[in-house]
This record gives C-alpha cells, structure tokens and sequence, in this order.
C-alpha cells in the first residue's frame, strides 16, 4: 500500500477515493464537491449561500490570523463578501492561556479587518496534535446567479494575477526560520518577508473583481500560482499559456526560494488572486483594482484544450516552453517538515 506524502491529496486520489465516493446529491446544492472546487453554493431561493473551508497546519506564529483569511479568501473568490466564520481549534498538550489569547486575538483581528463575524466553533486540547491546528469554514451570500464559477471560463480569456508569487510561504518561511535566514537576509528583508503575512486577504481583490464580472477566480493556497491555475482550467477543460516573465515576485521570495531550492511558481500564496476574465474585462478590472490599491497584471491566456497547459520561461532565443503539471505537495513542505 502507498503511503501518502505531507500536503494535499494527489488529484487523482482525491477525486476517485473522496469526491466519486460522495453518492448522495441534494438539489438544494448548487456547486458541489470536485477537485479545484474551494466553495460549495447551496440554494437558498433568492440568495446564495457560499461555503468554504480549510486547515492551517503549517504555520505556527500567525495560525490564528491566517485560520480567518484562508477561507474568507474562498469566499470572495466567488466574487461574495464573507459574512461569518467558524473556528474548530486544537492545541497539543502543554499549551497556556498565553497561547490561546494569542491566537484569538489574531483571529480577532482579521476577522474585523475582513469585516466578518465569528459565529461558533470548538476549541481543546488533545494529544492527537503536536502543535496548533485550526479548521475554520467561511459562510457568504450573495444574489442567486451571481457567483463566479471556473466552469465559465472560455478561449481567448485573460488571465490575470493580484500581489506576488510565494507571498504567504515567504512570510511563513520567514517567521518560522528567521535564524537559518539571517545567513541570507538583513535584517530589513527579513522584516518585509514577514510582514507579507499582512496582506494576505484577497477579499478585496474578489469582490472587486466580481463586481465588473469574471469568469471564475481562484486564491492562491497549496500548490502556488500554477497549482491555481492547473485547477481551474481542469473545471473549465481548457488549456492555458502562462509567461512566467509576468508573474510578479519579490526579490526577497526569490532569495529565500533559492536558499533553500524551492519554486516560488508552486509555494502557497494566500494573498493573491487568480482571475479569469474576458478581454472586453481585464483593463477595466486592472484599473478597478489599482484603485482600491492592489497591484494586478495580465500572465497568461486561456487556449484550447488541446493546446494543454504551458509555462513559456525566459523571451527570445532564450524562450522555452515547459508543461504545467498538476499539483503536488506545496514547496513550502520542503522546509516545514
């Protein structure tokens, strides 16, 4: 029998040992359960109830922060305003009352930044963690019809990215190994890899961008901006063509990736958004962001399905063309192990 490696379940197992298992379907459901699917949509007559949720086990020192925006960021990547949110937290044995008015008071934060409720949840201490876990699931609503669906996604579309590659794994890489980076960095690049974690909502961004009309956004988590993309044009089956020259990066995310052999493309990146959209769209979506203050650009376009999914690196007589796999394990599992 295989064993499974750290991160997310490979594509292929996830969809032939979870998701085809799941018999039942209820009509209430508008969008259910499928591998690059972040959110479910159930009918609620006029509106639509938009659910999301995720994990944080990789992070330690901004686990409560990054517990709320994760799965507000799933929310407003259907183009919805998340209205509340859930927190399941579990602490190993030996944690103090410190540790936990740390992490809610981080959760708290972000949740009044993000403008979102903190409904319920559950909270203990158990044996079954050897540091903090939280799963938090994000409720939204929007008008029926209104959200945005990968499924919607066409030849010729733009694809356009917000913020910078590796954006959450640089900070997370940063505060958790500040020490072992101060080989590398000074002390002013160390402090601007960690302060990325402060940008990590895309609420913004989706609800911007929802409200001039896409065809289907996606956050930025495991998998990094290819894993994001791979997922989407998997729903939609089309192909993509990404030029790895547009994608914004950071000088400090490039050093930190090369210390330690990691590929900025895939490492998580809460805080930026995947956004497909018309061409009729995309400068006016570009423009709408830049004025709420998010950096956005055009990397790629969406091709025919039998054109598959290619990364072009490099321009010129230097230009390549490299086939973009499905996702694995993050990068970032190379260096939290």
């Amino acid at each position: 029998m295989q064993v499974l490696k750290v991160g997310k379940l490979d594509s292929d197992l996830l969809k032939n040992e979870v998701i085809d298992r799941i018999s039942l379907k209820r009509p209430e459901v508008l969008v259910r359960a499928g591998v690059g699917e972040d959110c479910a949509v159930i009918d609620f007559g006029e509106y639509e109830c938009v659910l999301s949720t995720d994990p944080i086990t990789a992070a330690v020192g901004d686990i409560g922060r990054l517990a709320i925006h994760i799965s507000c960021n799933d929310i407003a990547s259907n183009g919805v305003e998340p209205v509340g949110i859930l927190l399941a937290v579990m602490l190993p044995e030996g944690s103090t009352e410190d540790d936990v008015k740390t992490i809610m008071g981080q959760a708290a934060d972000a949740a009044a930044a993000c403008n979102v409720e903190i409904i319920g949840g559950h909270t203990e201490v158990t044996p079954a963690v050897n540091k903090p876990v939280i799963v938090s699931t994000a409720i939204g609503r929007g008008l029926r019809g209104r959200s945005a669906s990968a499924k919607n996604i066409k030849v010729g579309d733009a694809v356009i990215m917000t913020k910078t590659a590796g954006l959450e794994g640089t900070g997370i890489i940063a505060g958790d190994f500040k020490e072992q980076l101060k080989e590398i960095l000074t002390d002013e690049e160390l402090a601007e890899a960690k302060a990325l974690l402060g940008n990590v909502s895309v609420v913004r961004d989706g609800t911007v961008a929802g409200s001039v009309g896409t065809h289907g956004m996606h956050d930025v988590t495991e998998g990094g901006i290819l894993g994001a993309i791979w997922e989407m044009c998997r729903i939609a089956g089309v192909g993509a063509e990404i030029h790895e020259t547009a994608v914004a990066v950071k000088d400090v995310t490039r050093k930190i990736c090369a210390h330690y052999g990691i590929d900025y493309m895939r490492l998580i990146s809460s805080g930026s958004m995947i956004i497909m959209a018309g061409q009729e769209k995309k400068n006016e979506i570009i423009k709408k962001l830049a004025a709420v203050g998010v950096e956005a650009a055009e990397i790629g376009v969406i091709t025919p399905p039998e054109s598959g999914l290619v990364l072009v690196k490099g321009s010129g007589v230097d230009e390549s063309r490299v086939p973009i796999d499905p996702p694995g394990p993050d990068e970032l599992y190379k260096v939290v192990k």
